[in-house]
């Protein structure tokens, strides 16, 4: 929750979220708001927080599911749980009880080639996780679910392929669908229970997986990310930061690069020559060269003039790419990068594990230092550091308005 929350004010720094926010403030005012920002309605706030933990791509993601559950989730259910004052307890129950929801329509409800899931099942877990916040019976979050179910809508990958924000408005839509199923269930409209065995029939693409144990927790196998951009890019870049180390962050003699990398990163993050934002966030050459130019990326890579250093841009060009089948029929994640420089001398580094995965998970003081360097365009420190102390180690019994009013002073 922590992470996500983080993401979603690093987000709203971009130009296009502010002024995103400053129209729902117009047309859905309310007595929600972010810090410094204007009054917003509980749905627009909803809508606004998802748009915003993604646009920097650095928010948090399930393998299994191909996508993210607690991306449109989590800013339901901060919007919600201000409105309602319910406790911390509250909210991070109900983010447990969306996320496992969303986990499973995600790997069962699998999207078609070229689709997007942000738009897609994550509505479904935020429509069982605000259905938890609210104390409604089993039936009627099964109900909203099923309504969920019965207008899911297909998203296209297509622009992030064109470098358009249009995707970021995903999220968004999933939030809101969400809202709008729970409360609707709330108030008696009902839905078909057979909704979801229907749209999986007519409307995905199943994998043939057999369905997860119910005791399984799939929270637990989530991965939070050390850097922004798409996780594909993140192996590349990590083998990059071994090889900057290496060179002592001069990258001036480097005169080729090879990267190896399984099939699915060069399908999802193929990008060469980025220069729009999101263009940027889903590419591995990309990736790579932010690794050896700057030691990493960062939501400010994307919103400032270092995304046209003429040494990153020289860098990006030189990078050779290559899948490797055999790690796509093994399932398994890994990059290998050659950087050869020009008195011949050769690096070589592999990675096949990433910061933030369930085998090396980021500590909490790493989530915070995250927190707080992805919140600085919004926050003064103390604030910051106050917030997190009270999501991370105060009582499940903490007002978490009385937490998020503190973050804006």
């Amino acid at each position: 929750m922590l992470d996500t929350i983080g993401c979603a004010l690093s987000g709203r720094s971009s130009p296009q979220v502010q002024g995103f926010e400053a129209a729902l403030a117009c047309i859905d005012p309310g007595s929600f708001s972010f810090p410094s920002g204007p009054g917003l309605s509980t749905s627009a706030a909803a809508s606004l927080a998802a748009m915003a933990s993604a646009w920097d791509e650095g928010c948090e993601g399930l393998p299994y599911a191909h996508g993210r559950p607690a991306l449109a989730l989590t800013g339901a259910l901060v919007a919600i749980g201000v409105a309602r004052r319910v406790s911390i307890g509250s909210v991070v129950e109900s983010l447990v009880a969306g996320y496992e929801v969303g986990a499973r329509a995600g790997g069962w409800l699998r999207i078609a080639p070229d689709m997007h899931v942000d738009g897609n099942w994550p509505a479904m877990g935020v429509a069982a996780g605000v259905c938890h916040l609210l104390e409604l019976s089993p039936a009627l979050r099964w109900n909203a679910v099923a309504m969920v179910a019965c207008q899911l809508p297909a998203s296209l990958y297509l622009p992030i392929r064109a470098g358009d924000d249009a995707r970021n408005t995903y999220p968004a839509h999933a939030a809101m669908l969400g809202v709008q199923a729970a409360i609707a269930s709330a108030a008696g409209i009902s839905a078909p229970e057979q909704a979801i065995t229907d749209y999986a029939r007519h409307r995905a693409y199943p994998d043939g997986r057999a369905a997860p144990a119910h005791d399984r927790w799939f929270i637990l196998e989530s991965y939070l990310k050390a850097h922004a951009g798409v996780r594909h890019a993140h192996y590349g870049l990590e083998a990059a930061l071994s090889i900057r180390n290496q060179l002592c962050a001069q990258t001036h003699s480097i005169r080729r690069v090879r990267l190896r990398v399984y099939p699915e990163a060069t399908i999802y993050a193929g990008n060469r020559n980025p220069h729009a934002p999101i263009t940027a966030q889903f590419s591995l050459s990309l990736g790579v060269a932010a690794g050896l130019r700057f030691g990493g990326m960062d939501p400010d890579l994307f919103r400032d003039e270092r995304l046209s250093d003429p040494e990153l841009r020289r860098l990006e060009q030189l990078i050779d790419i290559a899948a490797v089948p055999e790690w796509g029929e093994a399932q398994r994640r890994a990059a290998h990068l050659q950087v050869e420089t020009s008195d011949g001398a050769v690096y070589d580094h592999s990675v096949d594990t990433l910061p933030g995965s369930p085998e090396q998970p980021l500590t909490a003081e790493q989530v915070v230092e995250k927190f707080l360097r992805y919140s600085a365009s919004s926050l003064n420190r103390t604030s910051a550091e106050r917030f997190c102390a009270a999501v991370l180690h105060g009582a499940e019994e903490t007002d978490f308005a009385s937490a998020w009013h503190a973050l804006k002073t």
